[in-house]
């Protein structure tokens, strides 16, 4: 277990605060996924108590109280164990390409509520604290319900992903290039096929069964179209999923 963390930080109100869940990240790997999720306990003294407990073999690289305050748990050099099993963009060892931060949430289990807007600040200072270092594309910012869509629901549907991407962090249709979404939008065909294609040259992971398919269109629901996390195909989903995978392959 490191003793204190030496990078140093631009952000305000960061703690050191190490845990001992971390290893080496492989020789030559790049460091250009950023993974976003929230605790899903009870409390923030829960959460950061787990994620340095050497037992539970979980990690993250910083944790963000519901205050504001950032604390840093593993050095962004090092690879944190916060991802686990899952994909994005064809890349399967997501703890060793990606930075991961945990913000405080009871999450859906607990009283899953509004994040407050003086830690979504903190995130944002983070995350671009974190872009200034790291060649991370907008398309692999991520939810970790994104990679993992099979077994997580975080950071959720009340989570800001269209502040985000307005101050430079992340993919949203109208942000930074990012396409507008047509005003013709109730006239798009809901067609579940050519979405699932679009799912996948997004960065879903591949679908094998209906179930695989329903949880990847919850998954893109939570992050892209908050209002409605039905399941359900329908022309709006289409057309933003059009829309982002645009900006990713062009």
């Amino acid at each position: 277990m490191r003793e204190k963390i030496t990078k140093t930080r631009s952000t305000g109100n960061m703690i050191s605060h190490p845990s001992p869940n971390f290893g080496d990240r492989p020789d030559g790997c790049p460091i250009d996924i950023l993974v976003l999720h929230y605790t899903g306990m009870q409390s923030g003294a829960a959460a950061l108590e787990r994620l340095c407990d050497p037992e539970s073999s979980v990690s993250s690289h910083y944790l963000i109280e519901e205050d504001g305050r950032i604390f840093q748990l593993v050095d962004e050099d090092t690879r944190a164990w916060h991802a686990g099993l899952g994909i994005w963009q064809g890349c399967q060892d997501v703890n060793s390409h990606s930075i991961g931060i945990e913000i405080v949430n009871p999450g859906h289990e607990y009283g899953y509520r509004p994040f407050p807007e003086i830690q979504i600040k903190a995130v944002i200072d983070l995350a671009q604290d974190i872009l200034k270092r790291h060649e991370v594309p907008a398309s692999r910012i991520i939810a970790h319900s994104d990679m993992a869509p099979d077994r997580k629901q975080d950071p959720g549907e009340l989570f800001p992903w269209q502040q985000l991407a307005e101050n430079g962090i992340g993919l949203w249709p109208g942000c930074h290039g990012v396409a507008e979404i047509s005003s013709g939008i109730s006239g798009t065909a809901a067609s579940p096929d050519e979405f699932y294609r679009l799912l996948e040259a997004i960065g879903y992971g591949p679908a094998d069964s209906d179930e695989d398919k329903a949880k990847r269109t919850i998954a893109f629901q939570r992050h892209w179209r908050q209002n409605d996390i039905s399941g359900n195909v329908d022309g709006e989903c289409i057309a933003i999923a059009k829309v982002l995978a645009s900006a990713i392959t062009r």
